[in-house]
C-alpha cells in the first residue's frame, strides 16, 4: 500500500512541475536569480506578481504595517530578507537552511499559479591520484533538480524532484578518492572510493503555514529525500558548489540527505527554527535506479538559528536503524554542528562553512569524527576560488582495501586523516545559456602513521574538470 501511494506522489509532483514547464511562453527567457535582482524594476514587476498568487496567506495583504516586519512583500522571495522567506524558497536539500544572503543560480518563469524553477550542477572530470591506492579515472558527478511553488489554501505548496545521473556516468560503482570509505560496490566495502548517487535524489512535496507575523509551520513528505539532520548536504552547499568530489566526512556528516520514507515537521518563530524527523535508516543500495522502500525506524531532531542575513547555525541530533548494510545488526546515534557565513561583495561573493560530524555505534560504543572547512570566493564576476580541509577518523576497514570483510571482522578507528584541497576555475558562455568552467583542484593528504605503509607518507590527487551550469541573461 505505501509503495502505491509514494508511486502516486511521485506523479502527483513531477507532472506539475514539468506540465508547467512545457506550456511555458517560449517568448519569455528564463532567467538566473541571485541573490541580488537584476534590476529595481524587475524586482518590482516580480514582486507584484508574487502577491498576485499569495492572497490567501495570513499577513498577505497589501497593508505597509503589516508587512514591514517581514521586510518584504510576502514570503515567496527568490532574494529573502528574513528567515521565514529563506525557509519557503527552499533553494537547498530537504528542509535544511544557508544564510538568507546566499546566492542561489537558478532558472525561473511564472506560468499561471505557479513559480517553475530549475537548479542544476555537472561536472566532467578526470581523477588522478597517486600512490599504490590512487586511481584515475574518467566520469562525471551531477544533479539536477526542478520545483514548483504555488499558494494553496492559507500556505505555501512546493514540489521538487532532485535527479542524477551518476548511476550512469560513474562506472564500477564508484570514483577514485583516496581514504573515502563506506557503502559497497558488488558486495563488498569500498575503500578509496566515493560511491555515486541514486537518480532519484530526492522525490518531496513541502507545505509552509504562515501561522503569524513571525512563525512558519511546515510539513515535508518524501518516498526519497533528507531529513533533518547535518547542514545542507555537500551537493547543494554553496560553500562546496565548485567542487566536484565528496568530502572525506560524508558519512558522519550528511550522508542520510538521501533516506527512504522522509517525514519533517518544523516550527519556526523568528530566526528560530525547530524540526523532527522520522525515515528509514538504510543507506541506500548498489542499485541506483530505483526508489527504495522502508519502514521509517530512525529519528533525528535539528535546531537552526540566522541571526542575520549572513549567517546560519545548527545543531542536529539522530538516531539511525541500521544503515550499513555490511553491519546490519548496529545502531548509531549521529551528531552534527556547523556554522555557515556569506558575504556578499561587488560582483562576487564569499561563503564559508565550518563542519563537525559525529557517529558512535550503539553496538560496541566506538566513535568517528570529522571536521570539515570549506571557502568559496566568487571575485570579478567569473572567477572562483576555493579550499577544502578535513580532519576525519579512518578506520580498519582501509587496511584491508576492497576485500570481503573476514569473519568476526570488527571495526575500529585506527587514526586520523588530513585532506587539504585548492581549486580554481573560470566561467565562459560557450554554450547558449549554459556557464561553462574549465578548472582544476589539487588535494594533499595528512597520514596517520599506522597507514603510511599502504599509502605513503604524501599520496595526492589532481581533479582537471569542466563545470555546467544553467545560466541565461547577465547576471550569475
Amino acid at each position: 500500500m505505501r509503495l502505491v501511494l509514494n508511486r502516486l506522489l511521485l506523479l502527483a509532483i513531477v507532472f506539475p512541475s514539468l506540465a508547467a514547464a512545457r506550456q511555458s511562453d517560449n517568448k519569455v527567457s528564463p532567467r538566473l536569480v541571485q541573490a541580488k535582482p537584476v534590476s529595481e524594476n524587475q524586482e518590482s514587476s516580480q514582486r507584484q506578481k508574487k502577491n498576485d498568487d499569495m492572497q490567501g496567506m495570513p499577513g498577505m495583504d497589501h497593508d505597509e504595517g503589516q508587512r514591514t516586519q517581514m521586510g518584504s512583500t510576502n514570503l515567496m522571495s527568490m532574494n529573502p530578507e528574513t528567515f521565514l522567506q529563506e525557509i519557503v524558497r527552499h533553494a537547498s536539500s530537504g528542509t535544511s537552511a544557508e544564510p538568507d544572503s546566499t546566492p542561489t543560480p537558478m532558472l525561473m518563469t511564472m506560468k499561471g499559479m505557479w513559480t517553475v524553477m530549475f537548479h542544476a550542477n555537472a561536472f566532467l572530470l578526470d581523477e588522478q591520484q597517486s600512490g599504490s591506492r590512487g586511481g584515475d579515472k574518467l566520469f562525471s558527478t551531477n544533479w539536477f533538480m526542478p520545483m514548483a511553488q504555488r499558494s494553496v489554501g492559507p500556505g505555501m505548496f512546493t514540489a521538487r524532484v532532485m535527479l542524477s545521473l551518476e548511476p550512469a556516468t560513474i562506472t564500477g560503482r564508484r570514483y577514485p578518492l583516496l581514504f573515502q570509505q563506506g557503502e559497497t560496490a558488488y558486495g563488498d566495502p569500498i575503500a578509496d572510493g566515493q560511491h555515486p548517487h541514486n537518480f532519484f535524489m530526492e522525490v518531496a512535496g513541502l507545505y509552509d503555514w504562515k501561522l503569524a507575523n513571525k512563525t512558519l509551520l511546515s510539513v515535508y513528505f518524501a518516498p526519497v529525500g533528507d531529513p533533518a539532520l547535518g547542514p545542507t548536504a555537500f551537493p547543494h552547499r554553496y560553500s562546496a558548489f565548485e567542487d566536484p568530489l565528496a568530502p572525506l566526512g560524508h558519512h558522519q556528516e550528511d550522508s542520510t540527505h538521501i533516506a527512504d520514507d522522509v517525514g519533517t515537521i518544523g516550527l519556526t518563530y523568528g530566526i528560530a527554527r525547530i524540526e523532527a524527523s522520522g525515515f528509514h535508516g538504510r543507506e541506500p543500495d548498489e542499485f541506483r535506479w530505483d526508489i527504495d522502500q522502508g519502514q521509517p525506524d530512525s529519528w533525528s531532531t535539528r535546531l537552526t538559528v540566522q541571526p542575520g542575513k549572513n549567517w546560519s547555525a545548527q545543531y542536529s541530533y539522530g538516531r539511525i536503524e541500521s544503515p550499513e548494510a555490511l553491519f546490519p545488526r548496529e545502531n548509531q546515534e549521529r551528531m552534527t554542528s556547523s556554522v555557515m557565513y556569506n558575504r556578499p561583495l561587488h560582483n562576487g561573493n564569499w561563503a564559508s562553512t565550518i563542519l563537525w560530524g559525529r557517529t558512535r555505534s550503539l553496538q560496541d560504543d566506538s566513535i568517528f569524527n570529522s571536521y570539515l572547512l570549506e571557502s568559496l570566493v566568487r571575485f570579478r564576476t567569473r572567477n572562483y576560488a576555493w579550499t577544502r580541509i578535513e580532519d576525519v577518523d579512518r578506520s580498519n576497514e582501509l587496511i584491508l582495501g576492497e576485500n570481503p570483510l573476514p569473519s568476526g571482522f570488527q571495526e575500529e578507528a585506527i587514526g586520523r586523516v588530513q585532506a587539504y584541497t585548492f581549486g580554481y576555475d573560470h566561467d565562459f558562455d560557450w554554450i547558449p545559456h549554459v556557464a561553462t568552467a574549465p578548472g582544476a583542484q589539487f588535494t594533499g593528504y595528512g597520514v596517520a602513521d599506522t597507514l603510511k605503509p599502504i599509502y605513503g607518507s604524501h599520496p595526492f590527487g589532481v581533479a582537471i574538470f569542466l563545470r555546467f551550469r544553467p545560466f541565461s541573461g547577465e547576471e550569475r
